[in-house]
């Protein structure tokens, strides 16, 4: 089962803020009331009693007690910073299994939450960003590849393993080897505009043929840094969209921007601790 967690949350804020708010307009005032009544009528001055009387509802107290954190955790991961943990390598070696990121919620837009709808225009996803988003094919499902192409751009992914973005191919520079799943993989840095990264792969036979999209306008091609470990624009298929959208991540998917890895923790099984040794800005 796959839970909403921001609507869960806003729900929260909504019922505890409710709560707060009825204890101010209606049950304080009650208290106050009662306990001058009390003070006013009574012969002999007993603290229990004005306790009893002082004392919340329960559901009020809970809510008065919840809700300026729940206010603060809301905010925080609605418009300004998310946690996420990554579940799988398809960003190795720029991410690995396990580690803890934040991302920018504003860096391309303020968002209403829950419904996801931009109000407010800050900036476009460049090329090279890491970026976070719902997954096409299940947008109950938060995805992070790096943005490769960008609306208008003509994309090239050759036999070769090489990006072509409108006929230029992409810089990138051989660093050496590593075991690979099949075998050994090769590592490289890799210029997309003006960000360079690492990217990883694999030295297998690759049998597919050169393809080509073209991105349409409001819309990204992400590939993962992994290349042939990742699902990403290159395999995307969901036969509900037009032919000219496959593979594409629309605007509206954009969840933001990948800047940090603030934690490690590649086994929360108990069998190893967290590590702030991969601590830092995600390039």
């Amino acid at each position: 089962m796959t839970f909403n967690f921001p609507l869960i949350l806003a729900v929260a804020v909504a019922v505890s803020g409710l709560l707060a708010l009825l204890d101010v307009v209606y049950f304080a005032p009650r208290r106050r009331a009662a306990i001058a009544q009390y003070e006013k009528e009574a012969v002999a001055y007993n603290s229990e009693v004005r306790e009893r009387l002082e004392k919340e509802p329960v559901l009020i107290e809970y809510g008065k007690s919840f809700f300026p954190v729940l206010a603060v955790v809301f905010v925080l991961r609605s418009f300004i910073v998310e946690p996420f943990q990554i579940p799988s390598g398809s960003m190795i070696p720029t991410l690995e299994v396990g580690d803890f990121i934040l991302v920018n919620k504003f860096a391309y837009g303020i968002r209403l939450p829950v419904i996801d709808e931009k109000i407010i225009e800050i900036s476009d996803p460049k090329r090279g960003d890491v970026m976070v988003f719902k997954y096409p094919e299940d947008t109950r499902i938060n995805y992070i590849k790096r943005v490769v192409g960008l609306p208008g751009d003509i994309i090239t992914y050759t036999n070769e393993k090489r990006i072509l973005i409108n006929g230029k191919p992409v810089a990138e520079t051989f660093l050496g080897e590593e075991p690979g799943s099949l075998g050994s993989a090769r590592l490289y840095t890799e210029q997309l505009g003006e960000q360079e990264h690492y990217i990883r792969k694999e030295m297998r036979r690759r049998t597919e043929p050169t393809r080509e999209w073209r991105v349409p306008a409001g819309h990204y091609f992400m590939m993962g840094d992994n290349r042939d470990n990742s699902k990403d624009s290159r395999y995307w298929d969901d036969p509900s969209i037009p032919f000219e959208l496959q593979g594409m991540v629309p605007d509206e998917y954009i969840v933001g921007k990948a800047f940090a890895i603030w934690l490690t923790w590649a086994d929360p099984k108990f069998s190893a601790l967290p590590s702030l040794s991969r601590a830092g800005l995600i390039h």
